[in-house]
């Protein structure tokens, strides 16, 4: 897959995310993969999704940043965001805040196999 390809399907991936097409999913994630060292499978990490847009019902993912090596991605995510509760660890109980994620990926047979995330939690805590 050339880095357009890879680009367009990533696209693709985030926008399966944003609408919670949870049907779908499974045309952008291979079903063993792994999330920062932990094999989750496809249910699993469908799971941790579905986790995230509860903690985060406004939640969308924005590209700020996308570079492509085959069969690599690696993207940095722009949040602005009100969760409802407790994130990362961190009482942000309904309040805004902005913060970035950094997130790697690689791809196997066309399906994002394995998410390597780091998230700026120190952001969150400074705006609490």
């Amino acid at each position: 897959m050339d880095r357009n390809a890879l680009c367009t399907l990533y696209h693709g991936y985030l926008d399966c995310l944003n609408r919670q097409d949870w049907a779908v999913l499974g045309r952008f994630v291979h079903p063993e993969v792994r999330h920062n060292g932990r094999a989750l499978g496809l249910a699993g990490y469908l799971a941790m999704l579905e986790g995230d847009f509860r903690a985060i019902p406004d939640l969308v993912f924005r590209i700020e940043l996308l570079l492509a090596d085959p069969p690599q991605v690696a993207s940095r995510l722009a949040f602005d965001c009100t969760p409802v509760g407790e994130l990362f660890g961190l009482a942000v109980n309904g309040r805004r805040v902005r913060f970035a994620e950094n997130v790697f990926y690689a791809y196997r047979d066309g399906l994002i196999h394995d998410v390597r995330s780091v998230i700026d939690t120190g952001a969150i805590a400074a705006q609490l």
